[in-house]
């Protein structure tokens, strides 16, 4: 058994906090990951998962043993990191056996081991060569072989697809997606890319100067976001936000005054809805035309990007701005007034300290 779990885990740099109580329980099995943008501290507790920073205060168990004090090369972990780390003049065989060489493993164990690896990540045919002849793509997946013929109980990835060019990134997440299934390993990820987050975790954990914004599945994130970061950050491009404003509540449905003074009637379902500013959150993909919505916003056409299988329009509203996910061949012009449809099943309802008061109903 392999499960990780943190109690109130806090790392601080003299007087500085980086890590502030962290609490987070993964399962064995599971392929989590830690997503939020750069200095929120998921390199620093991933590293502090490793060994290779201390934990100030807390407590952290792999597989039912704590593990606070022990050392890294003893925690049953091994980590693959953004740069790929390989010895230049070694071969990649030489390269994925180098550890086990040193641990004084059998040459029998060593050859069956690295015979496994490359053949779970298509190397077999590289063994012979040198890091300066392969591909990112190629050196990236010596380095996850160099992890995989330890044999750890938990696989910990920081950032490691960041060096390479669009196309490779996606490439390599399938490949390490088709790997999380082959070994049924545990492994804890971490990325500032959300795109990389939704489509290869069965868990993600969304952090924030140090603290855990929200746990949970993508989709449970993705349409059921704890707070406006998390709605922000989830999602690209990301939510629209509207300052709302609220007229009554009247058989469970809230009136909003939307920017332009169009209403919209939001079923609250009993939720306690504060007095003062509320901020409406809606996605640009559930944005669309005003026929059968529940109200509209007209705006003025700023930009729009076509995508091919999709086109993203950028409309001008009184005080602010909608993103609108369109399909590929819808043609807008420039300054164009654009009539936007919003339905209330779509719609998030946050209150003024940015915490969700209704989530909407498409899950």
């Amino acid at each position: 058994m392999a499960d990780v779990v943190l109690s109130n885990v806090r790392k601080s740099f003299g007087e500085v906090e980086i890590i502030k109580g962290v609490d987070l329980n993964i399962g064995d099995g599971e392929f989590c990951v830690f997503v939020g943008p750069s200095g929120c501290g998921k390199s620093t507790l991933l590293r502090m998962i490793a060994g290779l920073e201390d934990i100030t205060f807390g407590s952290l168990a792999i597989g039912g043993r704590e593990m606070a004090r022990v050392a890294p090369a003893n925690r049953g972990v091994a980590m693959v990191f953004q740069s790929y780390a390989l010895y230049p003049h070694m071969t990649v065989q030489e390269n994925i056996s180098f550890g086990l060489k040193m641990a004084g493993a059998p040459k029998a164990e060593i050859k069956r081991r690295v015979d496994h690896a490359a053949s779970l990540l298509q190397l077999e045919q590289l063994l012979k060569r040198k890091p300066a002849q392969l591909s990112g793509g190629q050196r990236q997946r010596v380095a996850i072989g160099r992890a995989i013929v330890r044999e750890p109980d938990v696989f910990l990835f920081d950032e490691p697809l960041s060096n390479l060019d669009a196309s490779l990134r996606v490439q390599m997440r399938v490949e390490i997606g088709k790997l999380h299934a082959d070994l049924k390993s545990t492994m804890i990820y971490v990325t500032h890319d959300q795109v990389e987050a939704m489509t290869m975790a069965d868990k993600i954990v969304v952090l924030n100067a140090g603290r855990i914004e929200q746990v949970g599945s993508p989709l449970d994130l993705y349409h059921r976001p704890a707070n406006m970061f998390v709605a922000g950050f989830i999602g690209s491009p990301k939510m629209n936000f509207l300052t709302v404003e609220l007229q009554g509540i009247a058989d469970g449905r809230a009136r909003l005054r939307l920017p332009g003074n169009a209403t919209l009637d939001l079923m609250v379902a009993g939720a306690r809805i504060p007095q003062g500013k509320l901020t409406l959150g809606v996605r640009p993909e559930h944005l669309g035309g005003p026929d059968n919505a529940d109200a509209r916003i007209v705006g003025r056409v700023r930009l729009t990007e076509h995508l091919g299988a999709e086109t993203m329009v950028y409309a001008d509203i009184p005080g602010g701005e909608l993103v609108v996910r369109a399909d590929g061949l819808t043609r807008v012009s420039r300054d164009e007034m654009l009539a936007i449809g919003i339905s209330t099943k779509s719609c998030h309802l946050f209150d003024a300290d940015g915490r969700a008061i209704v989530n909407g109903a498409l899950l």
